[in-house]
């Protein structure tokens, strides 16, 4: 059977869904990003409108990320300096506390934050798939993409230290261990 272009727009999800190119799957990965983002604020606390005020901006810019391959470039310099700020402030605000691998777990939002970061890491990987077919972006978008994943676990690390929740180290057996 041949999937074809209804022409119910009610029966189309998205104009680009039966594209076989990557840039469709590319785009549904971040749309997915940017809802988790959005079902971490509805499982946020009031106490911590800094981070609600983060996530409320990321949201605007993961959509910018998300129209910046089939598209114009939407993710700048000026973004990836805001976002390593933001970044630097949750580091230093948690103490510094995690310097190695710890298990993906606490009270939520943490488990929804630990998600959106393994989905960061998949629009890296997308954008390096991208890549290897030739298609053509700005190099801000993997820059900015790899920050995003580092800055959800940031935060899960600062949200999980003002809850007094302790961080679970994880010792791998595959790895060496650093001294």
């Amino acid at each position: 059977m041949a999937i074809t272009k209804t022409r119910d727009l009610r029966e189309l999800c998205y104009p680009f869904i039966f594209e076989t190119k990557l840039t469709c799957d590319y785009e549904i990965l971040t749309d997915e990003l940017c809802c988790q983002v959005g079902n971490v604020l509805a499982q946020l606390s009031a106490d911590f409108p800094e981070v609600r005020t983060d996530l409320q901006a990321l949201q605007t810019l993961i959509y910018h990320l998300n129209g910046s391959v089939r598209g114009k470039n939407g993710i700048f310099e000026e973004n990836i300096d805001w976002l390593k700020g933001r970044y630097d402030f949750y580091w230093q605000a948690s103490g510094e506390r995690v310097n190695g691998f710890v298990l993906p777990q606490g009270p939520q939002p943490v488990p929804a934050l630990h998600l959106c970061r393994c989905n960061a890491k998949k629009v890296v990987r997308m954008l390096v798939r991208l890549d290897e077919v030739g298609i053509r972006f700005e190099p801000t978008l993997p820059r900015f993409a790899n920050l995003l994943a580092n800055f959800f676990f940031v935060v899960t690390v600062y949200l999980k230290a003002r809850l007094a929740v302790a961080e679970i180290p994880y010792v791998s057996i595959n790895y060496p261990q650093k001294m």
